[in-house]
């Protein structure tokens, strides 16, 4: 693999994750309290379709950037 493969699939994978997470958090199967704030943050209370959808969307190309770079991996 190329190193710029490896680069498409690691960055893939993170946004793969976060994805998840926020779809996650958006169903309300997952509570986070927030890490690290600038404003004023709270914390989401019980499921957010914004959130769910924007994890869904994440996920879904996450998961093309890594196909696609792992399907490349095969030619020379």
């Amino acid at each position: 693999m190329k190193a710029s493969q490896i680069i498409g699939a690691l960055l893939g994978a993170f946004v793969v994750t976060l994805g998840l997470l926020w779809l996650l958090q958006g169903t309300g199967i997952l509570r986070m309290r927030p890490i690290l704030c600038i404003a004023n943050c709270e914390e989401v209370v019980g499921p957010s379709p914004t959130w769910a959808a924007a994890g869904a969307v994440a996920l879904i190309i996450g998961a093309i950037v890594v196909a696609v770079s792992v399907r490349h991996s095969g030619t020379p």
